[in-house]
């Protein structure tokens, strides 16, 4: 293909293509190539249609300008870099490689991937977002395809795509278990492994990603820009927030026997963090490399790729996939990091929702507790206790105590509050909630490692049984565990995260790592919907005392002091009705827990929750309420419908062996 000379110069901002009047500007950054050239490719035939070399160099950034009737919105290109292939120093160019953007704001949806120009107008009409505070935030963690593909009241054509999450029904389900924020699985553009595609499988979740600004194309009918937009609107308009799980640690190019796509034809040393004999690369993330993140070129690209996603698509926030991995330096993790710095002074970041998961895989990768003021970050310790606690293992009572004040030992430093842990017990990694109580092993069989994926740490009990089972007393006791689980995530200070389709068992049959499972192992089942109405009910009337009441969603944690308004913010009570002691919470027999929250010293508080993880019925010796006032059972765990009866006479509760109960006077 003849080089063609009708290119000017156009301009180094901002990088990628921009569709202007005077026609589409390109710009990309390399510090070391020596010449890059523009491909442009037939949308039909996939052919190269033309070649252009980048006319002009501003620092880094090569750029040039094509005019309308050469390139216009729709239409599909890739660069082509020359400079030196020294694996001493970590260079890999190879200019017959097409390389895709890593600006590009969509792919084409057929192989092989090119960047494609886009229009970017799109009428919002009037869309504002709905800022929900931390304090009131319900999260809500779901995949884009998986959650709406069996989904019977969605359109066939929405099913699995941006659209489904538009559909009323969707919208009105997440409205009813209290949700205001759904936390998506990677939307960014993402490719599957070689290995998982020779087993016959794909990456699913989507944690593999090749072009950070582009919407994946698999969720869209026709245009993945437009719809994930109308995605935002529709949820924007419902109160509904959209936070981003986005993956910027690794990308799919993978090690140095991996794939040329993209960062690696580009800039290699510049884009990645390589050993000390340029041709291996650091692997913080186990998924082959790792972003060098200490580059300022780098931090400056996933700075405008979240200031786009806010700015462009309208989204409310992001959770970063092993986000330690950002703010390394050469002495590890540090949160003074220049990424930090450069995040806190973007006006249009300033208030956004970000979350971390607070780990790599590298030396010194487990950083919860240590990000800086304004980020929330994913609290596994949260998740552990929990779990140990009611699967009934000894000594746990004090922990369990501390996860529901907020987690102090964890965030309290900085003026940092309760709003800074998410709150999980499941997420997209690991069981399901119904899994959780059903599964003492796990089953990955399908995934093709003879079961030795996935984490085999999993603090789970199946009550009896492993898996399915039609004993009465054991599904019984899994749907009480289901319960006290949900009750604790949703009435813990902090900020609650349930997983899609837990509030009605969602099942994937033991699987506890199914990444790679597109198929009925990972979609959600919504017949279980009816099927579990009584769990979903359960969900709704918690969503509704979280909402109604501001003792489960204070800014300060429970201390268990007196304030200056003479109020006890909580009370830790033994069953025996006492307050409980240094020697009872050394008492690794204890499983049983009582939180009696503001207290006055002139009447009794309003609200008692109790906590039961042991194997009997423990009769829980109540308050005495003010005169002229009772205890009214809100729920009981152990009952179908305990809603609004007493605790009978004698100021005693029978609380049943693994069982919640929320008293109110």
């Amino acid at each position: 293909m003849n080089i063609a000379k009708s290119i000017r110069a156009g301009s180094p901002q901002p990088l990628g293509a921009t569709w202007t009047k005077a026609g589409v500007n390109f710009a990309v950054f390399s510090s070391h190539a020596t010449r890059i050239e523009l491909c442009l490719f037939d949308a039909v035939s996939g052919a190269e249609s033309a070649r252009y070399e980048l006319p002009a160099r501003t620092g880094n950034v090569w750029h040039g300008l094509l005019s309308p009737r050469h390139a216009g919105p729709g239409a599909l290109y890739a660069f082509c870099a020359e400079g030196p292939n020294e694996s001493q120093n970590g260079q890999r160019f190879d200019p017959a490689v097409a390389l895709i953007d890593p600006c590009a704001r969509q792919l084409s949806a057929a192989l092989p991937l090119r960047s494609r120009i886009i229009d970017p107008a799109f009428d919002w009409q009037g869309e504002r977002p709905p800022t929900t505070p931390w304090r009131d935030t319900v999260i809500y963690e779901l995949h884009v395809k998986g959650f709406t593909r069996l989904h019977p009241a969605v359109p066939d054509a929405w099913r699995g795509k941006y659209l489904g999450l538009t559909a009323a029904p969707v919208i009105e389900h997440l409205k009813s278990i209290g949700v205001t924020a759904v936390e998506l699985l990677p939307c960014q553009s993402f490719v599957s492994e070689p290995f998982l595609l020779g087993r016959g499988l794909k990456n699913y979740w989507g944690y593999n990603p090749i072009a950070w600004f582009s919407p994946a194309n698999e969720y869209a009918l026709d245009d993945a820009v437009v719809e994930f937009k109308t995605m935002v609107k529709a949820l924007h308009q419902a109160g509904i927030e959209v936070i981003l799980d986005v993956v910027f640690n690794h990308t799919a190019e993978g090690n140095e026997s991996g794939p040329f796509l993209s960062f690696k034809g580009l800039d290699n040393s510049a884009y990645y963090r390589l050993m000390h004999d340029g041709r291996h690369y650091e692997n913080l993330t186990g998924c082959g490399n790792t972003v060098n993140c200490e580059h300022p070129q780098v931090r400056a690209l996933i700075i405008d790729c979240l200031k786009y996603w806010v700015e462009e698509m309208h989204v409310d926030g992001f959770r970063f996939d092993l986000a330690t991995v950002l703010a390394r330096d050469a002495s590890g993790f540090n949160a003074e990091s220049a990424f930090f710095t450069a995040l806190r002074n973007e006006a249009s970041l300033a208030y956004i929702k970000l979350i971390a998961e607070p780990w790599d895989v590298g030396l010194g990768g487990y950083q919860l507790g240590r990000f800086p003021v304004g980020w929330s970050e994913w609290n596994d310790r949260y998740r552990d206790s929990v779990r140990a606690f009611w699967r009934g293992e000894s000594g746990k009572v004090g922990e369990f105590a501390e996860r529901i004040a907020g987690s102090s030992d964890i965030f309290r430093h900085d003026g940092r509050k309760p709003t800074a842990g998410i709150n999980f017990v499941t997420a997209h990694d690991g069981f399901t909630l119904h899994d959780l109580v059903s599964y003492n092993e796990l089953h990955n069989e399908a995934n093709g490692e003879n079961n030795a994926d996935g984490h085999h740490h999993n603090l789970s009990w199946n009550c009896g049984v492993e898996g399915p089972t039609e004993d009465v007393a054991v599904g019984a006791l899994r749907k009480r565990q289901m319960r006290n689980i949900l009750a604790t995530v949703y009435l813990s200070q902090g900020v609650p995260m349930l997983l899609g389709g837990d509030e009605f068992a969602r099942t994937q049959q033991g699987n506890n790592n199914a990444y790679c499972q597109d198929n009925e192992i990972t979609w959600v089942d919504w017949r279980l919907c009816e099927a579990n109405r009584d769990l979903l009910d359960f969900v709704r009337l918690l969503a509704g005392l979280r909402r109604g009441r501001a003792e489960f969603r204070r800014e300060t944690f429970l201390k268990g002091a007196v304030s200056r308004a003479r109020v006890k913010d909580v009370t830790w009570l033994h069953a025996r009705g006492l307050e409980m002691t240094a020697d009872d919470w050394q008492d690794a027999g204890l499983r049983c827990l009582g939180a009696w929250f503001g207290k006055r010293s002139d009447s009794a508080a309003r609200l008692l929750l109790l906590f039961n993880a042991g194997e009997a019925e423990q009769p829980f010796v109540l308050p005495a309420p003010p005169a002229g006032n009772g205890w009214i059972c809100r729920f009981d765990t152990a009952c179908a419908d305990p809603e609004g009866q007493g605790p009978g006479a004698g100021l005693s509760y029978p609380l049943a062996a693994n069982s919640a109960a929320l008293l109110e006077c």
